[in-house]
């Protein structure tokens, strides 16, 4: 397990404990991760985007439609599909947050959900 997947792994973790309610509104889209070309193509004709965040919460607040997080480490860069669907996800009325730590993670869910 990646660094970054032990990071995102331990604040979903955090936000199930802390919101049990809504522990289903938050998940993972499972874009990333090494395929045969053959799996490649039969999820990008399922609909598989390049650039997605890692996390969704799907819990309109404040204006926006969901809520959705980049999860990398301090050294982490963004690749431009992810930064192109950063730009197309915000204007389409949606909150986007990059998230290189715990506590960063914390504040963000605690400032979108107050």
């Amino acid at each position: 397990m990646s660094e970054e997947d032990k990071l995102q792994s331990e604040c979903v973790k955090w936000f199930r404990y802390q919101y049990p309610k809504m522990k289903q509104l938050l998940f993972h889209v499972p874009n990333g991760g090494k395929r045969s070309k053959v799996t490649a193509q039969i999820f990008k004709a399922m609909g598989v985007v390049p650039g997605v965040a890692d996390l969704i919460l799907l819990a309109p607040r404040k204006g926006y439609g969901a809520l959705c997080i980049e999860m990398k480490t301090p050294s982490g860069d963004q690749s431009p599909s992810q930064k192109e669907w950063m730009k197309e996800t915000t204007a389409a009325g949606n909150k986007y947050a990059l998230c290189r730590s715990f506590d960063e993670f914390e504040k963000t869910i605690k400032d979108y959900l107050s």
